[in-house]
């Protein structure tokens, strides 16, 4: 007995230390992944917030009051908002714009197009971020040469193009094998700014006052309108606090707060910190603090640190936003577009040729219109501070219909937060004639894009729905024996179609012109559910027309991979019998023809039709066997 026992309380040791291992592991890969953005903001953020207050000389007390501003702005926002309670606003462990909005669907009623509205918004606020990141990061990194010797400046594009065309060029290979090194370097860099801050706090002890929110608080009451704008600065300091939320269901809640909690927070505090007081004791460090803190032997592998810091946010920026564009794909609000997978373990690790080339055209596009990092700062804060307040906005529609939050409570929660994001979303609005105007092109363009995709979808669907024939009287005038009834041949059929109520076109083509129909014929729709994954017992539903007809439906989580043929092959091992190799899938293929009459506006209409032109190949996206795929295409005035 006792020796049972024993075995017992070694088995319960041995997996209480795998999973303190894999919370580990877990909370390691995040800080590389989730913090990356958010870790490279000391680089510029205090610079430039010290700038609009630097013409008229800066006392003690705005430096404290400056410091205090972005403590305070780290705890309310990310410690609060973000780590706190947005992180537990998961759909089936995901979380995200778009995955909050495929939860609110759920529930939405007469608010579906409001808050359609606001995940397409928060969504292409995203994407314009995932352009300005990697150029502003590099930019700034690389800047750090320049104070190694002057000589370089002339180099300092150069170099980072070189970064970012690299950076971009490897995407398709897979980021696996970088990713192993990705938190050991980011853990090292932050250690390396809760260091250095350390050494410079005890250069005016002072700055430890910045603790006390009357400091912050007493600094934009005195400062008065500069005070505004100097906050489009300071809000440097929580970008990439979306990534947090973006990137809940790569980590899971409890590592992303472990991590922020035991090392990021921390060090992030401590650098700002160390920036203060260095600056109190050496102002004219204001032109670059982060880099002049380091003695000048550790200069150049600050730089070499920070560029590889740097280089691993974009990565997780780049990432994010492949995942966005899928689950924009999957919930019909793009078309779709060729998806490459770069793991065969995991499926998360994707790569969209694409995306990944609009990214790059848009980085190197910034880099070469901005050509610093003082002039790009600018331009960056107001995709960020759009997207947070969107998000606050849909997050109050969570709580109140999944948590069950009264409205004063969620009131007395949220709109404090709202109404300081508002704030921080006005100065930055601010900075729109100085460059500002860039991210709300992109998201403009972004969200014109997929409303576009998703209005005109919705319309062809109600234009060829009138046209269609039910499938159950189709199917009752076929099985008809009579002189007239189509030639039977072996095999099986599978028809993919939106609409399982309605003859799919491509089987009244193949009737109309070869007059032949299959021994059995499958009526095949994919459905994408408001959730990320479905398990392999929902997968299928399967219904019985007749002895030929079959009317099956596949169902797919928006995260996942939509896979016919494997899901098929489920089909079959629940007792469907059919053979691949004698089976022929159809698929109908439209010529989209521009209407005068379009509900669209013409510009749209054209839009629309150039996007679908553009859409992937259903053949592949579906990953369908491409030697069994037959095409049948009809013209349809839209």
């Amino acid at each position: 007995m006792s020796h049972g026992f024993g075995s017992e309380v070694n088995d319960s040791q041995n997996s209480e230390t795998k999973s303190a291992e894999g919370l580990l592991a877990a909370t390691l890969g995040s800080v590389g992944v989730v913090y990356g953005d958010i870790g490279t903001s000391p680089l510029y953020a205090f610079r430039e917030a010290l700038k609009p207050i630097a013409e008229d000389g800066v006392t003690r007390i705005e430096i404290i009051g400056l410091i205090s501003l972005m403590i305070w702005a780290l705890t309310i926002i990310v410690t609060f908002k973000y780590v706190t309670l947005l992180l537990r606003a998961d759909n089936d462990g995901e979380g995200g714009t778009l995955s909050l909005l495929a939860m609110l669907m759920k529930t939405a009623g007469s608010r579906r197009a409001t808050l359609i509205f606001l995940g397409l918004v928060g969504a292409a606020l995203f994407l314009g971020d995932a352009m300005i990141t990697p150029a502003l990061s590099v930019l700034s990194a690389v800047e750090g040469l320049k104070l190694v010797t002057p000589a370089m400046d002339e180099f300092v594009i150069p170099i980072s193009v070189a970064i970012l065309v690299g950076l971009f060029a490897i995407q398709s290979h897979g980021t696996s094998t970088v990713a192993k090194f990705f938190g050991p370097i980011t853990v090292l860099w932050f250690l390396v700014m809760g260091g250095v801050g350390v050494m410079h706090i005890s250069d005016d002890f002072g700055i430890l006052a910045a603790f006390n929110p009357l400091y912050a608080a007493e600094f934009l009451l005195r400062e008065g309108f500069l005070g505004v704008v100097v906050l489009g600065a300071v809000f440097l300091t929580v970008t990439g606090a979306e990534a947090l939320y973006a990137d809940l269901g790569h980590f899971g809640r409890r590592p992303i707060q472990l991590a922020w909690f035991l090392l990021v927070f921390p060090a992030l505090t401590l650098n700002y910190l160390g920036q203060g007081a260095f600056v109190l004791k050496t102002p004219e460090a204001m032109s670059n603090p982060f880099y002049l803190m380091f003695p000048q032997w550790a200069l150049l592998p600050a730089v070499i640190l920070a560029t590889a810091a740097t280089i691993i946010a974009s990565q997780a920026v780049i990432t994010g936003a492949f995942s966005l564009v899928r689950q924009a794909i999957n919930l019909g609000y793009l078309p779709r577009m060729e998806i490459l997978f770069t793991s065969e373990t995991n499926t998360g690790q994707i790569y969209l040729p694409s995306v990944n080339t609009i990214l790059l055209l848009g980085v190197i596009a910034l880099v070469f219109s901005f050509q610093s990092s003082d002039a790009l700062a600018t331009a960056y804060g107001i995709s960020v501070t759009g997207a947070m307040v969107v998000t606050s906005l849909m997050f109050f529609e969570f709580v109140r219909s999944r948590w069950n939050w009264s409205l004063w409570l969620a009131l007395a929660v949220l709109l404090p937060l709202f109404l300081l994001e508002m704030v921080f979303l006005g100065a930055n609005l601010l900075k729109v004639h100085d460059g500002g105007y860039v991210p709300v092109m992109f998201a403009i363009v972004f969200t014109i894009i997929m409303w576009t995709w998703q209005r005109g979808s919705k319309i062809l669907f109600a234009k060829t729905r009138r046209t269609d024939v039910p499938l159950k009287l189709f199917v009752a005038s076929v099985e008809k024996e009579s002189a007239h009834a189509p030639l039977r041949i072996p095999g099986t059929a599978i028809f993919l179609t939106g609409d399982p109520e309605t003859a799919p076109a491509a089987l009244l083509h193949n009737l109309k012109h070869n007059h032949v129909l299959h021994e059995k014929n499958v009526i095949l729709t994919i459905r994408t559910e408001d959730q990320p994954r479905v398990s392999q017992v929902e997968r299928f539903t399967m219904r019985r027309l007749s002895d030929r007809f079959i009317v099956v439906e596949l169902h797919f989580g928006f995260m996942e991979t939509q896979n016919v043929t494997q899901a098929l092959a489920y089909l079959r091992r629940a007792g469907f019998k059919f053979d691949i190799m004698s089976t022929s899938f159809y698929l109908g293929r439209r010529k989209l023809v521009p209407d005068k009459n379009s509900e669209m506006p013409t510009w749209q209409n054209r839009l629309f039709i150039g996007l679908a032109e553009t859409a992937a190949d259903p053949s592949d996206y579906f990953r369908l066997p491409a030697n069994r795929v037959v095409e049948l295409g009809s013209h349809v005035v839209i």
